[in-house]
């Protein structure tokens, strides 16, 4: 049972409060994970340190082709911000598509990591565009990328009653683009039957460099590296997006779902999104090389 709420308005407070209960607190941002996983007996914290009111993590700003986005960063604000929208398009594009209306307005890209599901819209965009989460255990800080932070299914490597995920260091590069697809049943579905987000480098017509992130296809985003070896360059167009779709199976391995469909559909429909998120992606990174001449 829940002993105590903290509301620190300092990050060095937060790590003090877990420091300081060694072990039976809990990081809380949005909560829209944790309260549910709390009732269900998953987490039985006995203090919980709410990070929402620290400023300094609610900030997105850019430094130096770099977009910094604090913990308590919520979806709809991702969705709605420009400097995200520009340099990191499949970031809004995801974080626009979780959960409802309310739901995006609560919940938080870093709540949407640490809860570690394999299908986080987010999670999988950030992957894409090769963020590092910064985390904070005690007084050190490391930079991870996001991608290792997947210590299985359903759990992280961050252990949120030690060590608090402050925010995300976004790369924001000229001649980068970037392109979400996700699958999905209805609206009211809360989780994709699948996504992708793509990332692609672009000069003079080829693609110089590529990451590609799908989900749930494995125990985390999980990357296509075989279709990202082959874009490398070679001429965008819409048969080399074909062409990489189809390769990406190869590192895709979803379970039959009675939720999220069977592996058989799912596997059909997988080089579609990849393809088209791979457009976008190109597009994307056309019109920005457009913009700066």
């Amino acid at each position: 049972m829940v002993q105590a709420y903290y509301v620190p308005q300092t990050v060095e407070e937060a790590a003090g409060l877990l420091e300081k209960h060694a072990g039976k607190a809990r990081i809380m941002a949005g909560g829209t994970d944790l309260v549910l996983d709390i009732k269900d007996g998953k987490h039985c914290p006995e203090y919980l340190v709410d990070i929402t009111k620290i400023k300094e993590l609610k900030q997105i700003e850019a430094r130096e082709q770099t977009i910094l986005i604090g913990a308590g960063v919520t979806h709809n604000q991702a969705a709605a911000s420009a400097l995200v929208q520009g340099g990191a398009a499949c970031l809004a594009q995801a974080s626009f598509m979780v959960g409802s209306h309310q739901i995006r307005n609560s919940s938080t890209l870093a709540g949407n990591v640490v809860n570690a599901q394999p299908a986080a819209d987010s999670a999988v965009a950030l992957v894409a565009l090769g963020a590092r989460a910064r985390i904070l255990t005690g007084r050190e800080e490391a930079l991870v990328p996001v991608e290792e932070l997947y210590a299985g299914f359903g759990k992280s490597h961050v252990d949120s009653s030690k060590s608090i995920l402050t925010g995300f260091l976004v790369p924001a590069e000229a001649g980068t683009g970037s392109g979400y697809m996700r699958l999905q049943q209805r609206k009211a579905l809360a989780l994709p039957m699948l996504c992708v987000a793509a990332w692609i480098r672009r000069q003079e017509g080829t693609v110089k460099e590529a990451r590609i992130a799908m989900a749930p296809v494995g125990v985390g985003p999980v990357r296509a590296a075989e279709a990202e070896h082959f874009l490398l360059d070679r001429e965008g167009g819409e048969a080399l997006w074909s062409r990489a779709g189809e390769l990406a199976l190869k590192n895709a391995n979803p379970r039959d779902s009675l939720v999220r469909g069977s592996r058989k559909y799912r596997l059909e429909v997988l080089p579609a999104l990849v393809r088209e998120a791979l457009s976008m992606a190109w597009e994307d990174a056309g019109r920005k090389e457009e913009a700066h001449g």
